[in-house]
């Protein structure tokens, strides 16, 4: 499948198939497998694998899908949000950097990377952007991983997209007669 350039972004591929593209959110650059042969024609990227071989398959895929990340999010970026859940559980921007209140003793301050950029909704919301699609999961991942979701109450940080089951608990003893 070929990838769309939208106006206003430009791509160039080296010899040694790095890739730069950058548009109007910022510019990336990433080195791809060197099997793979890319080309730019009409405003469409092409991405052609030597062989039908199995590995060839898996990078031909691989290397489609990371220029089509680059291309997207120097166009309009990538979006995730997370919801923080619990009673007294809250977050704050402070600076860059965000402050979670979600049980610990003490808050626990955040240092948002360079290229992310994190907007607090309310006191339960926070929603990352940015135009490096890994980047923008990774700082998700990290904020998440500062209390995940507990699967008897519900209390934590989760994705705001993310479906919790929560399991029943301790269902009370039968005692036989």
């Amino acid at each position: 499948m070929p990838i769309e350039v939208p106006g206003g972004v430009q791509v160039s591929i080296s010899a040694d198939n790095t890739a730069v593209v950058s548009g109007s959110r910022g510019e990336l650059t990433r080195s791809l497998n060197r099997d793979m042969r890319i080309t730019l024609h009409d405003g469409k990227l092409t991405v052609e694998r030597p062989t039908d071989n199995r590995v060839h398959r898996a990078m031909h895929g691989l290397t489609r899908t990371l220029l089509a990340n680059m291309v997207q999010g120097v166009s309009t970026g990538f979006e995730r949000v997370l919801e923080v859940n619990g009673v007294g559980y809250r977050v704050q921007k402070a600076g860059e950097d965000l402050v979670l209140q979600v049980g610990y003793s003490n808050p626990v301050r955040f240092a948002v990377p360079e290229g992310i950029e994190a907007v607090v909704e309310g006191t339960n919301r926070i929603r990352l952007s940015g135009y490096n699609k890994e980047l923008v999961g990774q700082v998700a991942s990290r904020i998440r991983a500062v209390r995940p979701c507990d699967r008897y109450k519900g209390k934590g940080i989760k994705y705001a997209e993310e479906k919790l089951r929560l399991k029943p608990g301790k269902a009370g003893k039968v005692t036989k007669g």
